[in-house]
């Protein structure tokens, strides 16, 4: 960066904005462990006490990135079929998880729905309702999908590992999973998650679910209990 390049960034004044995206640059480049107020201020070239003005503290700064990060989704696309819409718009979720490989671990950590999380869930439900699915069916597809609304799921186990035979001591005591592990196709550079090919596991079981919640929608499906 040139003096006179610099000295126009220092003219930019600091707000909330700017500090948030300053803060998910740094993440993007540094990784979330590495992250810390006074980092944040070395990057935006202030003292550490001028970001406090913008927030309140670590945990506000996090919850401000994960809605920046959440921000970045595509919104919802027209369309007649729901499914095409609420696939596309997940998919466009899981590519910027992508990118921000750390926000994962900062939206599980949150306590509580930030404001663009929960404006995001809002549209979602909105999608499922504008296809004809039940308030009481979309409350069951909202709990049925969790995580995957947002673009990840958490693996049951890590099926990553070497190439070539399974090891014989897998083989012996575990012969379902060792088959399974077997029949894998790894996809090393994943980057959300680790193990088989991530995109296509995570498509798979998408489109699984949402074609068993269009037959429940055509059958009139309701929780209610028959007599």
């Amino acid at each position: 960066m040139t003096r006179q390049e610099a000295t126009r960034t220092q003219r930019i004044p600091l707000n909330r904005e700017r500090v948030l995206h300053a803060a998910v640059a740094l993440a993007d480049a540094t990784g979330i462990d590495a992250l810390s107020m006074r980092r944040l201020a070395q990057e935006l070239d202030v003292v550490p006490m001028a970001l406090y003005k913008h927030v309140a503290n670590k945990e506000e700064l996090l919850d401000g990135m994960a809605d920046v990060v959440v921000g970045e989704i595509d919104p919802p696309a027209a369309g007649p079929d729901w499914r095409h819409v609420v696939r596309g718009r997940i998919l466009s979720a899981r590519r910027v998880l992508l990118r921000h490989p750390w926000a994962v671990r900062v939206i599980e950590s949150r306590t509580g729905p930030t404001p663009a999380v929960l404006a995001y869930l809002d549209s979602m439900a909105g999608s499922f309702r504008e296809g004809g699915l039940s308030a009481d069916l979309t409350h069951h597809v909202m709990h049925a999908m969790g995580s995957r609304l947002l673009g990840f799921s958490q693996e049951l186990f890590d099926a990553s590992g070497p190439s070539g035979s399974p090891d014989p001591g897998l083989v012996a005591h575990y012969p379902n999973i060792a088959e399974l592990s077997a029949t894998a196709a790894h996809d090393g550079g994943s980057a959300v998650g680790g193990g088989c090919d991530d995109q296509f596991e995570f498509e798979f079981a998408l489109d699984l679910l949402l074609d068993g919640f269009e037959n429940l929608r055509r059958q009139g499906w309701t929780s209610a209990r028959k007599a």
